[in-house]
């Protein structure tokens, strides 16, 4: 039984790019990307755009407003990518000339958002998740903003709550174990299926994971096992995972692309953990199919947010940003161009992505102030567990 439902408190671009959003999906460490997504992140300021009904200020007009001249700065993780034609379609609707910042993986990004609160060095941000969300969110440094006519689908990513006005969900993906089909027909032996196979002698030696404490995927892998066996139980799970010769790499591209028998360089073990968005990329030239799979049962969510950052030059362009992400425009170019999936779910996907990118019926969930409030004693518990 999942002991997540129970945790709540009050509370992967080609196979060696890295990312919250690399050919695999999902955010991965800084020094190589999440969306993941890296692989892998509570109440805030309200804001001050306006003296009356907070949607504009003298510094929206002087700094652009809408269909007018003016900059508009988003700061984003490193993985964050968008078509061209996209972004100078939004400049010519707009009037705005908009800047995209890199601050590194995730994690470095909402450490400076939070440091700069109240005086951000952006006026939106993208690319903040649900392992980070608390923590910016209780820093004061975004300002309320939802926009309207959103598709019912994106209140599913949504966080509970008032943080849910905060930071609007534009994106999620599915960190789960992948195995190597052929690797496991060829030795003739039964692949896992769950988080618990791993630790079974037939799997000793066969599994690379990246590590939480360097690596957001890491982190998420970390997550779905403090979710599945509870926070009394991780424990030993992680010293029976370590035990069976479970192999920790400093982040997903060296784990993937390295060890892992179908990443390409002839690693050796069958068993790693990437993204329910990466078999498609494991189709062998003429095939039809992946020859890898993606354990559905083992999934840690991430979804990643956009928000107007507290006390920006121009909130208005911000907000547009914000509502430039969900459109549909920018949602169906996600998959192909971040690898991650959209939260609008009226969009088309990719054909590969229709047929082969599953996402797990029932993901394995912490609650975001769980996280917040628990994650340095874990990581130091998980350090010291596979430090051995």
């Amino acid at each position: 039984m999942r002991h997540t439902r129970a945790l709540a408190l009050v509370a992967a671009l080609t196979l060696t790019t890295t990312s919250a959003c690399t050919v695999a999906g999902g955010e991965d460490e800084a020094a190589e990307p999440t969306t993941a997504p890296a692989p892998a992140p509570p109440p805030v300021d309200t804001g001050e755009a306006s003296a009356d009904d907070g949607t504009s200020t003298d510094a929206a007009t002087e700094e652009g407003t809408p269909n007018g001249p003016g900059t508009v700065t988003l700061i984003a993780h490193d993985s964050f990518y968008l078509p061209d034609e996209l972004v100078a379609a939004f400049e010519a609707e707009t009037g705005l000339d908009l800047q995209i910042q890199s601050a590194g993986d995730a994690g470095a990004m909402a450490n400076q958002v939070v440091l700069t609160a109240g005086s951000p060095v952006a006026d939106v941000v993208f690319g903040i998740d649900n392992t980070f969300a608390a923590r910016v969110i209780e820093s004061d440094a975004l300002e309320g903003y939802t926009p309207e006519g959103l598709p019912e689908a994106v209140a599913e990513h949504d966080l509970e709550g008032p943080s849910a006005a905060y930071l609007t969900p534009v994106d999620y993906g599915d960190v789960c174990v992948n195995i190597d089909n052929v690797w496991f027909a060829n030795q003739g032996i039964a692949p896992p299926q769950t988080l618990a196979d791993l630790v079974e002698p037939e799997y000793e030696n066969l599994f690379v994971t990246p590590g939480a404490t360097t690596s957001s995927p890491g982190m998420s892998f970390l997550l779905a096992t403090i979710g599945e066996f509870g926070p009394g139980e991780w424990q030993t799970y992680w010293e029976e995972l370590m035990a069976n010769g479970a192999k920790v790499t400093s982040g997903w591209t060296d784990a993937y692309t390295v060890d892992f028998t179908a990443g390409g360089g002839g690693g050796d073990r069958p068993i790693v953990l990437s993204y329910a968005s990466s078999p498609p990329s494991t189709i062998p030239e003429g095939g039809w199919q992946p020859s890898t799979s993606a354990l559905l049962d083992t999934c840690f969510r991430q979804v990643e947010y956009a928000g107007v950052l507290a006390g920006a030059d121009n909130p208005e362009g911000a907000r547009q940003v914000v509502d430039w992400l969900l459109s549909e425009p920018v949602q169906a170019a996600i998959p192909d161009a971040m690898y991650m999936y959209p939260v609008n779910d009226q969009v088309v996907l990719p054909d590969l992505w229709a047929q082969w990118a599953a996402v797990a019926d029932d993901p394995i969930v912490v609650h975001p102030q769980q996280i917040e409030a628990e994650r340095e004693t874990w990581l130091r518990e998980w350090a010291d567990i596979s430090a051995g």
